[in-house]
């Protein structure tokens, strides 16, 4: 084998993961949101869980994103893990159709003289100007790439001639008489492999063409096969590692699942095999003479493989899917959840097992709803820091405490833009590449909202280390400015919940509106005040610094409405 003719394997290997990358990304473009609002609405027991991850995995080509898009709804509480491990149990089984699909179309016809009008088609589509023009364009580019890769790694491995070298004859000639040892051995390869390529579905194309140019045995290409079952969920492991407690849960369950499959197959290991290859007309001893037999065996051996596949999935489902419950608990008692104070991590997004470009808007936003959250809760220690706080003890740790949501507010800000600027660099469609720039303006906007009570509090604690305090008349207007704030922010909270669109958004617009008009009527009774000397005039700036801010407050809150709904709200 020259360096070239490698070479040469390694380019179309990558043609096949980028058409695999591709077709996946642009189907998760074209049907991203519909397939995650069926993954809402079809989990509500086991089976239906798993009948969703069989139709999403189908639909996208892609069980990481099944996985991710699983996660994220555990995440954000839509999901129970119960109802995650079915989807993902469903997911197995769906990945199986990649198999399939190699199977029957880039061994039965030439896809090489297929492909290249699929190619004029999808350069038409993406340049149209309708997006979902341009998706499907993408869908049918990828489609075709997977399918020339596929096709010239045939024929690299026809060119090199692997039934006629030696070394690799000689390899698996070795390697195939150690028994049980010889199952494991290719068990293992096949996970390395896996972890290595990052991709189950390159290695499974491999594998398929070994076999069916006679130079792997059957045997030792189902563990192969079997090895791709695991190393694709250590690669998620690997990849959760970073993520929240619950998507390393998750991932760990699919450990769970696919090992405990392996051990029992390794257990009924031929006998099983053997009845695979019946139920598909291959017979694993049959020695062709013939170039029909020949070229019967090259089809039928691929078949034996997608099977065999497909199988071992279905098989282990139909055993595990009865023990959901005590998966969970298993992977909970190993994975606890932290005890640590959070407060200012991110819990919906981080990298490897969640980062996906369409998919990772969703898990964006609910960051960003927590984001929200996050600076209520630090408004609320305002009225308490000026009203509830007796001693000089209690106003510090307060106040301290505003200080560090302060600074987890900026945190939160960059950590969010930074993943968001991420994102865009991956292959995102024209909505959702303007959605992001909103979600951005957003970020920006709740820190400001973070700045504003920092503000507040900073006004509150001058005034309390001179031993100064508002008279009870300044105290009434600012409270009730605090509850039109709280009100502000409350409603706004529930518009960034807000998926189905139901929330009315004219209602923080007047909400912002009676904030400026009471603003104005305080602004003009200080004067009054401070000339009739119920005040001094140091009192009137410290009272109006505290309205003001508010105002400040209520208009960024309108903007982080504004952002979401995508729209300018007028009076």
């Amino acid at each position: 084998m020259t360096i070239y003719l490698f070479l040469k394997l390694l380019g179309c290997l990558a043609l096949l993961m980028y058409g695999m990358k591709m077709m996946s990304e642009g189907l998760q473009k074209l049907s991203g949101g519909h397939l995650r609002n069926i993954m809402g609405t079809m989990t509500k027991n086991r089976f239906t869980g798993l009948l969703t991850g069989v139709f999403v995995t189908a639909a996208v080509q892609s069980s990481t994103a099944t996985t991710v898009m699983t996660v994220s709804f555990v995440n954000a509480g839509l999901l129970t893990l119960a109802q995650a491990i079915s989807v993902i149990m469903g997911a197995n089984i769906g990945t199986t159709v990649t198999a399939w699909i190699m199977s029957v179309f880039g061994f039965q016809i030439n896809m090489s003289n297929v492909v290249f009008p699929f190619f004029a088609l999808a350069i038409i589509l993406i340049f149209q100007k309708k997006a979902s023009g341009k998706s499907f364009g993408e869908f049918i580019f990828g489609f075709s790439f997977m399918f020339l890769g596929l096709a010239t790694l045939r024929e690299n491995a026809m060119a090199m001639d692997l039934a006629g070298n030696e070394s690799i004859i000689n390899f698996f000639a070795s390697t195939g008489h150690w028994g049980f040892l010889t199952t494991l051995l290719y068990l293992l390869i096949g996970s390395i492999l896996t972890m290595c390529v990052q991709s189950s579905a390159a290695i499974m194309a491999i594998t398929l063409i070994l076999c069916s140019s006679g130079v792997l045995p059957i045997y030792q290409g189902i563990a192969l096969v079997m090895g791709e079952n695991i190393g694709t969920t250590v690669t998620s492991n690997i990849a959760a590692l970073s993520a929240s407690t619950n998507a390393r849960r998750a991932a760990l369950a699919h450990m769970v699942f696919n090992v405990f499959g392996v051990i029992w197959v390794l257990i009924i290991f031929r006998p099983f095999i053997n009845m695979v290859c019946r139920f598909v007309g291959f017979d694993p001893d049959f020695v062709p003479e013939t170039e029909a037999d020949i070229a019967d065996a090259q089809v039928r051996v691929t078949y034996a493989l997608s099977a065999f596949h497909t199988a071992f999935n279905i098989c282990n489902v139909l055993i595990l899917i009865w023990f959901i419950k005590p998966i969970e608990k298993l992977v909970c008692r190993i994975i606890k959840q932290k005890e640590e104070d959070e407060e200012g991590k991110l819990k919906f997004i981080s990298g490897g097992l969640l980062s996906t470009a369409e998919l990772s808007i969703f898990e964006a936003q609910k960051e960003i709803s927590l984001f929200s959250t996050r600076t209520n809760k630090m408004f609320n220690f305002i009225p308490r820091l000026l009203f509830e706080t007796k001693n000089d003890e209690d106003f510090s740790k307060l106040f301290a405490r505003i200080e560090k949501y302060e600074q987890i507010s900026d945190h939160m800000e960059i950590e969010i833009a930074n993943y968001l600027n991420k994102v865009t660099e991956g292959r995102l469609s024209p909505e959702s590449k303007t959605k992001i720039r909103y979600m951005l303006r957003e970020v920006g906007e709740l820190e400001s909202i973070g700045d504003s009570c920092y503000n507040l509090a900073r006004t509150i604690n001058q005034k309390h280390m001179k031993n100064e305090h508002f008279t009870d008349i300044q105290k009434e207007h600012i409270r009730y400015m605090f509850e039109l704030c709280n009100k502000a922010l409350a409603h706004m909270q529930k518009v960034l919940d807000d998926t189905q669109g139901i929330v009315d958004l004219n209602e923080s617009l007047n909400i912002e509106n009676e904030i400026n008009n009471y603003r104005t009527q305080l602004k003009e009774s200080n004067v009054n005040d401070i000339n009739e000397h119920l005040y001094n005039y140091q009192a009137g700036i410290q009272y109006m610094d505290i309205i003001s801010e508010c105002e400040k407050l209520g208009d960024y809150v309108i903007n982080v409405v504004e952002a979401h709904a995508h729209k300018k709200l007028t009076a």
